[in-house]
């Protein structure tokens, strides 16, 4: 258990470090100039270097089709039930999205090896490339949608090259791609500045966030999707299902993952009230510290 502790505790020494940084400098630092750099730039990086450090086998991807199936089971019942709780647009959007967009690499992967051990590896891997298309495709959807209209949130989808990395790394990882040791190292500093952005951008806008002027109603409805009605659809879809129960356990604990930074980016690109979206990832970060050992538990049942 204390590996556990230790996997996620040692992700917010840099949250805390943009914290401090946004509080000594606070306008100096541009929080929208960040985001774009992270976003169009460092994310390229850690992408190619995530899809390229092991080789992505199709007769793994049964795992992550069942995540993906339950996303969109997921997704849909949240998009519909939203629809007579907010109005407002901004809110709508996240009331849909927020909760399915889950920290399944940063923290997901060192987690899941704390659990399951080395083995595991290799399937939280395409689990974390489904979420990168589930982030980049429904995220941006909805993120846009709360200032634009459909056309142009379908646009902002295609616009972002993460995706078309993404899709080329995969073709050049199913196509037994090598890259040398210089290309992959140049690869990983990009992968690690961009994570280290990313917690860094979710310090940044946790300064200044006031939980207590954000709508009650949204976040129980956020938090209420993601740590009771995603793990009991997940829980009940793996209960029909024979497939390994390390395979079920990994899948079973990425989709427990709390809200991923991933969310602050994308509400800060498309001016979707990333302050908001800030608080529910800090606050979904602070329940999961006591949920994940009730989540360890669950797995004995599946």
């Amino acid at each position: 258990m204390s590996t556990i502790i230790y996997s996620i505790l040692g992700i917010y020494i840099f949250i805390i470090m943009g914290y401090l940084s946004k509080m000594s400098f606070k306008e100096k630092i541009d929080d929208k100039t960040i985001t774009i750099l992270n976003v169009y730039f460092l994310q390229v990086f850690l992408t190619f270097w995530g899809l390229l450090v092991r080789p992505v086998d199709i007769t793994l991807l049964y795992a992550p089709s069942i995540y993906f199936g339950i996303v969109i089971v997921v997704i849909t019942i949240s998009a519909i039930l939203a629809k007579f709780l907010f109005e407002n647009k901004k809110e709508y959007s996240i009331a849909t999205v927020a909760a399915i967009i889950g920290n399944t690499g940063n923290l997901g992967i060192p987690l899941n090896i704390a659990i399951f051990g080395e083995e595991s590896i290799p399937y939280t891997t395409v689990v974390n490339l489904v979420n990168v298309f589930v982030v980049y495709t429904m995220g941006v959807y909805y993120y846009s949608r709360g200032s634009y209209d459909v056309k142009t949130s379908l646009l902002n989808i295609v616009k972002l090259p993460i995706l078309w990395a993404a899709i080329l790394a995969i073709v050049l990882s199913v196509n037994n791609y090598k890259p040398s040791e210089v290309v992959m190292n140049t690869l990983m500093m990009g992968a690690y500045a961009s994570m280290t952005m990313q917690l860094f951008l979710f310090g940044i806008y946790l300064y200044g966030t006031k939980i207590k002027e954000i709508s009650k109603k949204l976040v129980v409805w956020v938090l209420s999707f993601k740590f009771i009605i995603l793990p009991i659809v997940t829980f009940i879809v793996l209960s029909f299902i024979e497939l390994d129960a390390m395979i079920k356990g990994i899948i079973f604990i990425e989709l427990l993952m709390p809200l991923a930074v991933a969310n602050v980016n994308l509400a800060s690109l498309y001016e979707c009230k990333p302050r908001v979206v800030t608080a529910l990832v800090f606050i979904s970060s602070i329940a999961f510290l006591g949920i994940i050992f009730i989540g360890v538990e669950a797995l004995k049942w599946l």
